[in-house]
C-alpha cells in the first residue's frame, strides 16, 4: 500500500485548519566554516518563537544526496513520493499559466540565456531579463513553424516560457538542452525511448530556428528547454485527504504543481504581504493552505547571501499576522536547500518546525539548521509532513483494529 492509499483510507473530514508554509530553498549554508547559514543569520525573533513552542527537525525533500527540482521537492511536501510521480516542469508551467493542456500535448519550459560568440552559456537566465521583454520574444517566437504539429509560446515570467507543442505521435521521454552550468553550449534533445525520436527532432528544429531568430537580442540571445513532459495524471489532494486545499504562490510554477494535484489557486499579488491578505481574504473557505515564498531561492541562486537573510528577516515580520488567524497546525520548511554559495539548488536537508495543539515541545529555540538537528522530529522525509500534519490536525483515524 502507497502512503498516498493509507492516507485515502484513514483520512477524515473535520473543522481544523492546516497552514504549510514554503519559503522556498531556505535551506542554507555557511559561507564559513564557523559561520551561520542564511537562515541562522537572519534576525528571525518570530520563527524563533514559534520554533520554541513546536517540535523541530531535518528533513530530506527525495532522498539522501539528491538535490530536487522545485517539482519533486513540492510534490514530496503534498506528500506524492517524487520518485515514484514524475513530474515535467513543462506542465507545471503550462498549468501555472491556465495554458489549455491537452492530453497528448508536449509541455516545455523554456529559459531564455545568454550565448557568447562561440556559442557558449554565459548566464543561464539572461539576467533575469523583465516579464515585458519575455513576453516580446515569445511574439518573435511564435514565427517559428513546424511540419504536422502545432506549437504555442507562451510568456511565464521573467527570462522563463511556455513550449508546447500539438500533434499526432508525439511521446514524452526526452532529455533537456540547459547543461546546468556556463561556458557550455545548450545540448540537443535526445529521445529516451525509440517513440520519442521524432518529438525529438522536432524540438530540435525548434531551438536552431530559435537561435537564428534570437541572434540579435543581447542579453535574452538564446534559451533552453527543460522538463519536456506530459501530463501524468495525479490522484488529488482533495480526494486523498478529505481536505479543500487552496494555494497561494506569486509564481506560475509553483501554482502549477499546486493545480495539479487538486488545489484550487488563489489570485494574489507579487508580495508576501499581498500573499498574507490573500490568506486572509479566504481563511474561511479552505482547510489546508500551501503558502509560498519564492525570493529566498531567488536569492540563492543569485548567490546574494545578505539578500537571501533579508528576505527570511521580511517574512518574519508578517508571521504574527499569519499566526493570528489561529490555524491549528502549521509547518514551515523548504520545498529544496539553495545555499547561496552554491548558487543551486542542492542535496542537503531542510529545517521543519511543526507547531499543533498536540504536539511535544523539543527545546529548540531557533529556527535553523543546526538547531533543528537536535529537533525532536529528528531526520525525516518530505513525504512524512502530510501524514503528520493530519495526525495533528485530527483528521486521521485509527490504522486497524
Amino acid at each position: 500500500m502507497s502512503n498516498l492509499d493509507l492516507m485515502r483510507e484513514l483520512a477524515i473530514e473535520g473543522k481544523t485548519k492546516i497552514l504549510l508554509l514554503v519559503l522556498d530553498g531556505v535551506g542554507g549554508l555557511p559561507l564559513t566554516p564557523d559561520g551561520p547559514t542564511e537562515l541562522e543569520a537572519a534576525h528571525t525573533p518570530n520563527l524563533d518563537a514559534l520554533a520554541a513552542r513546536s517540535i523541530c527537525g531535518m528533513s530530506i525533500p527525495v532522498a539522501p544526496g539528491i538535490a530536487p527540482g522545485s517539482g519533486p521537492g513540492h510534490l514530496a511536501l503534498f506528500g506524492y513520493d517524487p520518485l515514484r510521480y514524475e513530474i515535467g516542469r513543462g506542465v507545471l508551467e503550462a498549468l501555472g499559466i491556465g495554458f489549455d493542456l491537452q492530453p497528448n500535448d508536449l509541455a516545455a519550459r523554456g529559459n531564455f540565456c545568454t550565448l557568447d560568440s562561440a556559442g557558449l552559456i554565459t548566464d543561464r537566465r539572461a539576467g533575469r531579463i523583465p516579464t515585458e521583454v519575455g513576453a516580446r520574444l515569445c511574439a518573435k517566437l511564435r514565427r517559428i513553424q513546424l511540419p504536422d504539429v502545432e506549437t504555442f509560446v507562451e510568456p511565464v515570467k521573467e527570462y522563463r516560457f511556455l513550449l508546447v507543442l500539438r500533434g499526432e505521435g508525439l511521446y514524452d521521454g526526452l532529455t533537456e538542452t540547459d547543461p546546468q552550468q556556463v561556458g557550455k553550449p545548450p545540448l540537443p534533445v535526445q529521445p529516451l525511448r525509440p517513440e520519442a525520436a521524432r518529438a525529438a527532432e522536432l524540438f530540435n528544429m525548434w531551438m536552431a530556428e530559435a537561435r537564428r531568430l534570437l541572434a540579435d537580442e543581447y542579453p535574452a540571445n538564446g534559451c533552453n528547454l527543460r522538463g519536456i513532459a506530459k501530463d501524468p495524471g495525479l490522484p488529488k489532494m482533495p480526494d486523498i485527504y478529505k481536505l479543500r486545499c487552496g494555494a497561494i504562490a506569486t509564481y506560475p510554477m509553483y501554482r502549477g504543481v499546486a493545480k495539479l494535484v487538486g488545489m484550487e489557486v488563489l489570485p494574489t499579488g507579487e508580495t508576501i504581504e499581498d500573499e498574507v491578505e490573500t490568506l486572509k481574504q479566504h481563511w474561511s473557505e479552505y482547510d489546508f493552505f500551501f503558502f509560498h515564498v519564492k525570493k529566498t531561492d531567488s536569492r540563492g541562486e543569485d548567490g546574494d547571501f545578505v539578500g537571501k537573510v533579508e528576505v527570511i528577516e521580511h517574512f518574519d515580520t508578517l508571521l504574527p499576522e499569519i499566526l493570528s488567524l489561529e490555524p491549528d497546525v502549521v509547518i514551515v520548511t523548504g520545498d529544496h536547500s539553495t545555499p547561496a554559495s552554491w548558487k543551486a539548488h542542492s542535496w542537503h536537508e531542510l529545517p521543519v518546525l511543526l507547531w499543533s495543539k498536540y504536539i511535544r515541545p523539543d527545546g529548540v529555540k531557533q529556527f535553523g539548521e543546526r538547531p533543528c538537528m537536535a529537533g525532536g522530529l529528528g531526520h525525516i522525509r518530505h513525504i512524512d509532513l502530510m501524514p503528520l500534519a493530519m495526525a495533528h490536525a485530527g483528521r486521521l483515524t485509527k490504522f486497524g483494529a
